[in-house]
């Protein structure tokens, strides 16, 4: 059997290089014990920025997770932001052991990228929701149904990426950004979706189905 296709997401070739030119550094002055702690971080910092394929499930009206971790919410909620009407809000905690790359729920067109600075409290508090810096992406759906995906940073996390853009068609399962070092990502669906998850449950993004619209 052929073994899965690991690459490297972009955003980490500077920190790799960085680690790496340092430890060889350290290692060329003879600070063995510091060029040994420096490839120890120069291997994490590899392994962080890992990008495994997924195999996105073919089921069309299924919404798959944007993210790797764990489900710490499933509410529905007043949500004036980006549905801008009541919605179920899934929200995954991504830990710094998690894949950090983000997937898209469902295949559409981007129709809003919002972004909004703010703090960085711990991402899997109640704090996070009201005051973190967060990047939000409104797409619309090919059968004409709109849903959130909102990147949420964290204590640790620091750097949103988000590559999409307002008019992007977007494939589901497709990468489309990341998150530095931990943080969480939020699923805004309509009332009326089929949630497939529960608390708790681990979610590998890109390939476990957390809902379905109708």
């Amino acid at each position: 059997m052929k073994s899965p296709e690991i690459s490297i997401a972009r955003e980490g070739y500077p920190f790799i290089l960085f680690s790496g030119f340092a430890t060889l550094i350290l290692a060329l002055v003879s600070q063995d014990a510091a060029a040994l702690a420096g490839l120890a971080v120069t291997c994490f910092v590899t392994w962080f920025f890992r990008d495994p394929a997924r195999i996105v499930p073919a089921d069309t009206t299924a919404l798959v997770a944007p993210a790797d971790g764990k489900v710490i919410r499933v509410e529905e909620v007043d949500d004036p932001l980006f549905l801008r009407d009541r919605a179920i809000k899934v929200s995954i905690f991504m830990n710094i052991f998690n894949v950090h790359v983000n997937r898209i729920p469902r295949a559409g067109v981007v129709e809003r990228v919002s972004f909004k600075p703010g703090r960085f409290y711990s991402a899997d508090t109640d704090k996070a929701v009201l005051h973190n810096e967060y990047c939000a992406l409104v797409i619309r759906t090919d059968s004409d149904r709109i849903y959130g995906v909102v990147q949420v940073a964290g204590l640790i996390a620091r750097r949103i990426v988000c590559r999409a853009e307002p008019g992007d068609r977007v494939a589901t399962g497709s990468r489309y950004g990341l998150i530095r070092f931990g943080s969480r990502v939020d699923l805004y669906l309509p009332p009326d979706a089929e949630i497939c998850i529960r608390r708790g449950q681990k979610t590998r993004a890109g390939e476990t189905v957390l809902a379905r619209l109708p």
